[in-house]
């Protein structure tokens, strides 16, 4: 089966599918050994990772798809959404990224509806006409008919134009036929059943990760409000970034190592050392 194959069949199965976001090679292979199936290629953990600094659309087509090839490289079997914001152009830049992304084995890709280049602000999201968005859309659905990749079609409408204009988006992405309904920032529970039904049976996105203002429902609470895809872009980033903080503060400290360290021995399997040794061995001399 291919990726995206793969990827319609885990989300044809019940209850939440629990999606932790990527950005290189370490992040995936310990994501893929803890055993989940799926991941997001998340741009703002992207931008984390390459940058050090805020997802403001200053991350490159080509830094993204390097990073996939980053993950899938050192976790072929997982399954990666992702994530290409506003496809980095017109419509016709939409089409030459999803085939990229299909092309590379991507399972699914993310297109949303926000202004490039964006406002010089952090904050808010200023998005496209309704019916130019649709366009977007619409070309990401044909393009992906090449490789089979799913798109997941995104708004981030709801802060800035209301919550009637985000539904009615999610209704016109349904209509061009998105795989996947991403309705950003509800304001609560009600706004998500309704945007959930908006999808029209098809597969439903959120960020679940805390600290934004949006509504953030537990695991279990996202399952029963019936969304499918529960993603958590600062699941793996924050705890990374509060480990380099402890063991830069051991080091300043005189220490060795922080008390959160991995053994050698522990760090060493985990980067595949001895898998090394025992592939090379057939080309010593």
């Amino acid at each position: 089966m291919t990726a995206p194959e793969r990827m319609r069949a885990l989300l044809a199965e019940p209850g939440l599918v629990v999606m932790p976001a990527v950005w290189d090679g370490l992040s995936a292979r310990l994501t893929a050994e803890a055993g989940f199936k799926t991941v997001f290629l998340s741009g703002s953990c992207v931008a984390a990772a390459r940058l050090g600094g805020p997802d403001l659309d200053l991350v490159s087509f080509a830094e993204m798809h390097d990073s996939f090839n980053m993950v899938r490289g050192a976790a072929p079997d997982l399954l990666v959404l992702a994530d290409a914001d506003h496809g980095y152009g017109n419509a016709m830049n939409v089409q030459r990224t999803v085939r990229a992304y299909g092309r590379a084995g991507a399972a699914a890709i993310l297109i949303e509806d926000k202004i490039t280049p964006r406002p010089l602000s952090g904050g808010g999201k200023p998005c496209l006409p309704r019916d130019e968005a649709r366009m977007k859309i619409r070309a990401a659905v044909e393009a992906a008919k090449e490789s089979g990749i799913l798109v997941m079609a995104r708004t981030d409408c709801r802060p800035t134009q209301g919550f009637d204009e985000a539904l009615a988006r999610i209704e016109a992405f349904v209509e061009e036929g998105a795989d996947i309904l991403f309705f950003d920032s509800p304001a609560d529970e009600e706004e998500v059943r309704r945007s959930v039904a908006a999808a029209a049976g098809r597969p439903t996105f959120a960020v679940l990760s805390p600290g934004a203002p949006r509504e953030t429902p537990s695991q279990q609470r996202a399952a029963e409000l019936g969304l499918k895809i529960g993603a958590y872009p600062t699941g793996l980033l924050s705890p990374v970034a509060a480990g380099i903080k402890a063991g830069l503060a051991a080091l300043a400290a005189g220490e060795a190592q922080s008390q959160a360290a991995l053994p050698p021995a522990e760090l060493t399997a985990l980067l595949g050392y001895a898998d090394y040794d025992r592939q090379a061995a057939r080309f010593r001399l």
